[in-house]
């Protein structure tokens, strides 16, 4: 489900998932095949790891990745759950033909 809260999505972000919902901050995204498709991989990795596990993994890479990178942007990019979903977000087959092991490629 899919809805429009320039609110929730954090500034600098077009887009963000939060198991069931994928939160964008303009309408017009809602036309963006390439970043809805970026978010339902995000809602793919969350069901996977259902859901709690996920944002704790997220959280915790993303505090290392502060550490080891000292850029907040640079961090953000280098979580592997983002890499994952930048790297396929032109694939729109992506989520049909990715398994689960697949996401261990980008740790």
């Amino acid at each position: 489900m899919i809805f429009i809260s320039k609110y929730i999505v954090p500034k600098g972000y077009a887009g963000i998932t939060i198991f069931p919902f994928v939160f964008l901050k303009y309408k017009a995204s809602k036309a963006d095949k390439i970043l809805i498709n970026h978010e339902m991989i995000h809602l793919r990795q969350q069901i996977e790891l259902l859901i709690i596990p996920f944002f704790i993994w997220y959280g915790f890479e993303f505090l290392i990745r502060c550490v080891q990178y000292r850029n907040w942007n640079l961090a953000y990019r280098n979580i592997s759950f983002e890499r994952e979903a930048y790297v396929n977000e032109n694939d729109l087959n992506y989520i049909k033909s990715r398994s689960f092991w697949k996401f261990f490629k980008y740790l």
